[in-house]
């Protein structure tokens, strides 16, 4: 690893080192309270299902970028991973659809949730194109 950035204990420039990869950072933790707020609600039936009559109106509570709304209005979870949220507070938005975590990361993948699966028993995603672009990792 290269020299740490005073502060935060390691090197920004380490974090874009492989390819498709975002890492979930304090910047990006707190670019997402809000959205992470409004996540964390959805623990809650009662929520849950204020969500679920009214999604626009129920967001409304919260202080999120238009991005981030429209986002979670388009169940868009790689686009929310992008803004700053980390899968599991996505996940809560997932379940309240009914969503188990593979379906919700099939749809990151753009495979079908059956071919998902199928990708996964047989290994997971090849490694190739996947890996340091440094050749560290």
């Amino acid at each position: 690893m290269s020299d740490v950035t005073p502060g935060l204990g390691y090197n920004p420039e380490d974090l874009a080192d492989i390819p498709g990869t975002t890492i979930f950072t304090t910047a990006s933790s707190r670019r997402a309270y809000h959205l992470h707020r409004f996540c964390h609600s959805l623990g809650k039936a009662d929520a849950r299902e204020a969500f679920k009559a009214d999604e626009e109106g129920y967001l409304s509570n919260y202080t999120m970028t238009e991005e981030q709304r429209v986002a979670i209005l388009a169940r868009d979870y790689n686009q929310l991973i992008q803004l700053g949220s980390n899968f599991y507070f996505l996940m809560k938005l997932a379940s309240t659809d009914g969503w188990s975590a593979q379906r919700a990361v099939s749809t990151m993948s753009g495979m079908s949730t059956e071919d998902y699966a199928a990708m996964m028993i047989a290994g997971g995603r090849s490694p190739e194109g996947n890996r340091s672009i440094k050749g560290k990792y």
